[in-house]
């Protein structure tokens, strides 16, 4: 089970040229500790380049036969903690958050579906994919004092049948995908997945150093964000 975490999905891109093996494989090393960490950010505030990059791993996993009930669990414990934090960093202030992220028309929609929809303000952007928006969601929850415990299992459960559904497009359909890309990896495969995973690595390293920072600059925000966003939607 240990190697699962370390290796998944090395074998699947590992190109015919030896030397690109090499760093093939050091691409792929993370495994599913990648997918987690990915799905981590995917969850947050903090957007990934590549939208959907969670459901993207669920259906190449899948597509190699690992166990979809690991990969939901995985993929679902990871949401989950991204949205928890999204959710406190809305809770210390998230109205600055919203403000720098979201266009005005969607900002007054976020409040007013927050405060009339709670239940399905989070659970629809947690299902659908891009490109519905997110984080306004699980940032007006927050600010808007939406229970934490309503929250987390509206949250968590949404983001479970998102990931079921994923991992079922991969047991499905990704074995068609994965035929296609063997046949083009000969040329193309080394260098695409280096210039990805790259790209996937650096921003989620960036993403959890944005998440730790906020961690310890929320805390002295002020906790009427709640008001604020009322009179932001209002007006």
């Amino acid at each position: 089970m240990a190697n699962l975490w370390l290796t998944a999905g090395s074998d699947l891109w590992a190109a015919p040229q030896g030397g690109s093996h090499v760093l093939i494989h050091l691409l792929f090393s993370l495994g599913l500790t990648g997918m987690f960490l990915v799905a981590v950010v995917d969850s947050s505030f903090v957007p990934l380049p590549i939208p959907g990059m969670t459901d993207i791993l669920l259906v190449i996993y899948a597509a190699q036969h690992i166990s979809p009930w690991l990969l939901i669990a995985i993929a679902t414990v990871g949401s989950a903690l991204g949205g928890l934090f999204s959710h406190k960093v809305g809770q210390a202030g998230g109205m600055a958050f919203i403000e720098r992220r979201t266009p005005p028309a969607l900002f007054k929609r976020v409040t007013i579906w927050m405060e009339s929809h709670a239940i399905l303000a989070v659970a629809l952007p947690a299902i659908l994919p891009p490109p519905m928006p997110l984080s306004p969601f699980v940032l007006a929850a927050g600010a808007l004092k939406m229970s934490r415990e309503k929250f987390m299992i509206t949250f968590t459960t949404s983001r479970m049948v998102r990931h079921a559904i994923a991992v079922g497009l991969g047991i499905y359909y990704g074995r068609h995908v994965l035929v296609l890309w063997r046949k083009f990896s000969a040329e193309w495969g080394t260098t695409i997945l280096t210039v990805v995973w790259t790209v996937i690595a650096v921003t989620v390293a960036y993403a959890m150093w944005q998440l730790w920072k906020t961690s310890h600059t929320v805390s002295g925000a002020p906790k009427d964000a709640a008001e604020s966003l009322k009179e932001a939607a209002v007006s």
